[in-house]
């Protein structure tokens, strides 16, 4: 949020002013670390942040590329800002690149063999068998890769999850990021962004689930017996979110009997759904992350819904 910040107020102060001096030095130490889209509008900002942004290798050391760009990343141009590191390139985050294919990110490994964070959920260009080629190339480096998350890759079957596995051995860094292995709950996983993924002392995101066997993520549950279970090695909720729901606010498991409704869909259990605030109208409430679904409700405290708020004619 800073960072974005610290680009607005770049570009608005070389827009209101035009014989301004040069840039804060404080931003030329922003740049390493900004998603790609927040560095592209850096370099348009003036000269001096163009140049450092052209002609410096340590912005490129990360390229991070989530949405809007994800949407028109090409094998092409993804190449061509990988060639900038100078096969330097360390983490590679492509966050639902859909154009990207196997060959493109082949190409990319090639020239960055160093890369030791490779995150591509939703890349739905790439299949299993072009991630392992590209993961089996990694893994001839000495340190090897310390985080994958391909979570979305279609088809993706357990002989290539045990074959990813294999590869990812070849780190010798590995039992120390599985040490902190912690619990991994829906809703902290949601709101997770790709690049922190060795927080939580995951190597890889996705795993086989206990009940369908499907190669998908798996989430733990925060209730204290579902906890107990998971300490005396049973398996309990523990399952991927295909094969039962889990509240959007607090994570736990929740039984189709015991689905409340909401205003926008999602699951919530019992108690956050007492807890949450209502429609005026419908009574129901919406989740945290899609509060702009609230419109204030004129003439009295409280908020009605988007849906109620369409169907009246009594309110603006």
């Amino acid at each position: 949020m800073e960072i974005a910040k610290s680009t607005e107020l770049a570009t608005l102060s070389h827009k209101q002013s035009s014989f301004a001096g040069p840039p804060h030095e404080a931003l030329f130490l922003v740049l390493a670390y900004l998603p790609l889209f927040e560095l592209l509008s850096m370099s348009e900002v003036c000269r001096s942040l163009r140049d450092a942004v052209e002609k410096d290798v340590l912005p490129w050391l990360n390229v991070i590329v989530e949405r809007p760009l994800s949407l028109r990343l090409s094998d092409e141009i993804l190449m061509k800002i990988a060639s900038k590191a100078n096969g330097r390139l360390r983490t590679l985050v492509l966050m639902y690149c859909a154009k990207i294919t196997d060959d493109g990110l082949q190409r990319v490994i090639d020239q960055n063999p160093l890369i030791s964070k490779l995150h591509i959920p939703g890349c739905t260009g790439l299949t299993p068998d072009g991630v392992i080629r590209a993961l089996q190339k990694l893994s001839d480096c000495q340190d090897g890769l310390k985080s994958l998350w391909i979570n979305g890759i279609a088809n993706m079957k357990k002989e290539h999850l045990e074959r990813l596995q294999f590869y990812l051995q070849t780190n010798q860094k590995l039992p120390q990021i599985q040490q902190t292995r912690q619990p991994l709950l829906y809703h902290n996983y949601r709101r997770l962004r790709a690049y922190r993924w060795e927080e939580l002392g995951r190597v890889i995101d996705v795993e086989l689930c206990p009940k369908c066997n499907e190669v998908r993520v798996v989430f733990d549950c925060p209730r204290e017996e579902c906890k107990r279970k998971r300490e005396n090695s049973m398996t309990g909720c523990r399952m991927c979110m295909f094969c039962i729901p889990r509240c959007e606010e607090c994570g736990k498991c929740v039984e189709n009997g015991d689905l409340e409704e909401t205003v926008c869909a999602d699951t919530l259990c019992l108690d956050c759904w007492i807890q949450l605030p209502k429609c005026n109208f419908c009574n129901k409430p919406c989740c945290t992350q899609h509060a702009n679904m609230q419109i204030a409700s004129t003439g009295s405290t409280g908020w009605i819904c988007s849906v109620c708020h369409d169907k009246s004619d009594d309110f603006e």
